[in-house]
């Protein structure tokens, strides 16, 4: 008999989670641990307690770890993380992952409040960043990160540090181009005002004084604003690549080489402003491109994942060293929740590893003392002390990163559909070009020439180029904005390209290690805080969750426990004996072969029943099991097929469902599909499926904390989004639609101006109307269609 119950749960006051316990009560508010307790003392010692009116439990949720920042107390550490310090005062940029809300935003900004060494501290809500200034001769640097984990906000800190990487970004000054070229297109239009409209005979010498100064506001448009276009066409003829940057270096060149003659030579007023309006709308377009590129680090690699410093024991005493200095015979320390940084060997304590990163599994495995224990496992229970057998880069956990797939480019990228068109424009653009000169050359050269230079003009990509980056920049805000975020533009044509998806199973189409559990048997309530008394002692993530199932109660003394390795645990309450775990343990025989995962109970030789474990689906997997119809889907997990029956209403096939499945079969079985020509798209969230989403076409990690590591991607998606999968691949195909009917708009404006050009009578003032409205129709068109599109696919 099944029996569904719900108890009623006290929510912690900080930060809304169940309280398990009762022993953490201040001003009649319960809170679910030391941590979240300290916080709220913190704030009302610090008349602060208004904090909690911003938001209904806006605290971060504190992990029960006991969190060491010694290594923060290493010179060598300390250089590496700061922007700026000097006798006095140190600066600091941290990346916080919990900032999420006003409330959030308000206590970081009121950390001088709290301890007045800090000067001020600002955040930076959309990048998660928080800056600090604090005075060195009063507070460290790891005091600072200790406040902010008291107060519920440990910052990210890695290795890979992804604020430094941001910071070290190229720039290119656009911002200040953009600024050059408006100003110079805005004088240059009112100077060019008396040519359109006419001018009086007697002043016709204003009209060469106009001229000269249009050359002179041309000059930094073209050598500063547009310098950049010269390079990238040159650095491209140099490896033979007709792109999009030829056509416009050389239009941009035509234009301003014409207009210097004409001034120059007294035969007409050039084309000055067609050519400030083209670089000034080419920069704002790469702006806008440049804006929607989301903060998030994709080149990821093992070193975000593992702790910057570790803690050796030497002469018993132990020490931080960065991870860099890790060397093999090392005797390193090992805490709870810690990251095992390098293959050692078990020396002490127990170790409960927790290797979902590395093989998919969730639930820990229990190691033996002298037992190799692997990189990239968390230790889940007590600390545990370790000897160093190899260096950090020879681990089993570097090797995966090592593979080709990691370290080569993909070459198996497609060509988007701006690359191939800008080719074959280019040859047809200086195919008509020349033709036009040749065919006027015999009778008229100055017409001729004329001509030639009107086709580079008229011609010059300018819509195209426009084109592309406002649609893919729409179509990156509307990803952004469903929590899908994408690498680069190119991204969205590789998503409309894909034929083959291949899904992980732990924490891609489940979510993570969230489980439902329910209960065979009807237990008492004495029984029930009986278990409940005999799980709260283990770490083990069964027993947890069996205490969260149950709900807070009253700890009852126990007079004797043992914890058996992949069996359960023996205990002795109030003269009741009581075994909780496996069927081997609990029942006396073999091991039973479930379907699902089981914790069975027996008290006092008397078996009570059992709790059953399944995965949780994410919302949607209805929706993605009719993708088979479109695409072909398969499931590659590293678990074992307790839940092939389950699946199988999701994956219709059971050829396509591959259970046990190392690292490296997963990124075998992606390259043999695109061996037979498919374009593959790989979904995963550990570092188990690194290997293959960095082989695929197109790999998308999925993640609950998309700030949290995850490996390689071309994309993030974040698991609240995961049932708008079909829509996202409607919608990039949709994306693409909306570009190539744009380029169409485009071809019809180039006709019309080459009707105009080849005749070799092109008139500064046609070129001018032209050029902006060409740009305007294809900005609106393609903002309005990407709108309409995210609307239709419920998006927007």
């Amino acid at each position: 008999m099944t029996e569904s119950k719900t108890m009623e749960k006290v929510a912690c006051y900080h930060c809304g989670d169940d309280c398990l316990t009762t022993a953490y009560v201040v001003e009649e508010k319960s809170f679910c641990c030391n941590g979240c307790k300290t916080v709220f003392e913190i704030l009302s010692a610090s008349k602060m307690a208004n904090y909690y009116s911003y938001n209904d439990h806006p605290g971060a949720t504190r992990a029960r770890t006991d969190k060491r920042f010694d290594y923060l107390s290493s010179a060598d550490i300390v250089n590496e993380l700061v922007d700026y310090t000097d006798a006095q005062i140190t600066i600091v940029t941290f990346f916080i992952p919990h900032i999420h809300c006003s409330s959030c935003l308000w206590l970081l900004e009121q950390l001088n409040s709290i301890n007045p060494a800090i000067h001020y501290s600002r955040v930076d809500f959309l990048k998660k960043q928080l800056n600090i200034r604090f005075d060195q001769q009063r507070i460290s640097l790891q005091q600072v990160v200790e406040l902010l984990y008291d107060v519920g906000y440990e910052p990210l800190i890695s290795l890979q540090d992804i604020i430094k990487k941001q910071n070290g970004l190229n720039k290119d000054n656009l911002v200040q181009k953009i600024a050059v070229a408006g100003f110079c297109f805005g004088n240059v239009m009112l100077l060019s005002f008396p040519e359109y409209f006419g001018i009086a005979e007697y002043e016709s010498t204003f009209k060469h004084f106009f001229g000269w100064l249009n050359i002179l506001f041309c000059l930094p448009v073209v050598f500063y604003s547009g310098q950049g276009y010269f390079v990238a066409a040159w650095q491209n003829l140099r490896k033979k690549i007709f792109g999009i940057d030829f056509p416009l270096a050389l239009g941009i060149g035509v234009l301003f080489i014409r207009t210097c003659v004409e001034v120059i030579t007294y035969t007409g007023a050039g084309f000055a402003d067609t050519l400030c309006g083209l670089v000034f709308f080419l920069l704002v377009g790469r702006f806008v491109q440049q804006k929607t590129y989301h903060h998030i680090s994709f080149e990821r690699d093992y070193r975000s994942f593992f702790p910057v410093a570790i803690h050796i024991l030497e002469d018993g005493i132990d020490k931080p060293v960065p991870l860099s200095q890790l060397k093999t015979g090392h005797r390193v320390l090992i805490r709870h929740n810690e990251i095992i940084p390098a293959d050692a060997i078990l020396l002490k304590g127990e170790a409960l590893i927790d290797f979902s990163f590395v093989t998919g599994e969730s639930i820990p495995v229990k190691k033996t003392l002298g037992e190799v224990i692997y990189a990239g496992g968390r230790q889940t229970g007590e600390a545990i002390e370790l000897e160093v057998v190899k260096p950090v880069y020879q681990s089993y956990l570097t090797q995966l990163w090592n593979n080709e797939a990691f370290t080569r480019q993909k070459d198996n990228r497609m060509q988007t559909f701006n690359e191939k068109v800008s080719r074959y424009f280019t040859i047809v653009l200086l195919t008509i070009a020349f033709g036009s000169l040749l065919f006027w050359l015999p009778t008229d050269v100055r017409r001729g020439f004329a001509a030639f230079t009107a086709v580079l003009i008229v011609a010059c990509p300018c819509a195209l180029a426009l084109s592309t980056p406002f649609t893919m920049s729409a179509a990156l805000s509307v990803f952004d904005r469903n929590l899908f975020y994408l690498k680069n533009v190119a991204v969205v044509e590789q998503l409309a390209a894909i034929d083959t998806i291949v899904f992980d199973k732990t924490g891609t189409i489940t979510t993570g290690n969230s489980k439902e559990i329910k209960i065979d048997g009807l237990l008492s309530t004495k029984e029930q805080l009986l278990i409940y008394s005999t799980c709260i002692n283990s770490t083990h993530p069964l027993s947890r969750m069996i205490c969260q199932y149950l709900g807070t109660q009253q700890r009852l003394e126990i007079t004797r426990y043992a914890e058996i390795p992949n069996l359960g645990i023996l205990a002795t309450i109030d003269g009741h004996r009581i075994r909780i775990g496996s069927s081997k343990l609990v029942l006396g025989y073999k091991e039973i072969d479930d379907q699902v995962s089981k914790v069975y109970l027996m008290m006092d030789e008397e078996v009570l029943g059992f709790f059953e474990f399944t995965h949780r689906y994410r919302e949607g997997m209805e929706n993605i099991a009719k993708l088979d119809v479109s695409y072909q889907t398969y499931l590659l997990s590293g678990d074992q097929d307790h839940e092939r029956m389950e699946l199988s209403r999701f994956f219709k096939r059971d050829t396509t469902m591959h259970f046990n499945q190392s690292p490296q079969q997963k990124l075998d079985f992606v390259q043999a599909l695109q061996q037979d020509g498919r374009q593959v798209m790989m979904m995963g969230d550990g570092l188990n499926d690194a290997g293959a989403l960095k082989q695929s076409n197109l790999g998308i990690a999925v993640t609950d904390d998309v700030n949290n590591f995850s490996p390689g991607s071309d994309a993030i998606m974040d698991g609240r989004s995961f049932h708008k999968l079909p829509a996202f691949l409607r919608f990039s195909k949709d994306t693409i639609n909306i570009i190539r009917f744009s380029f169409l708009i485009s071809l019809t404006y180039n006709f019309i101006g080459l009707s105009y050009a080849v005749t070799g009578k092109l008139s500064p003032l046609t070129a001018a109307i032209l050029m902006p409205l060409s740009t305007v129709t294809i900005i609106s068109f393609t903002s309005l269609a990407t709108h309409f599109a995210a609307r239709k696919r419920k998006l927007a």
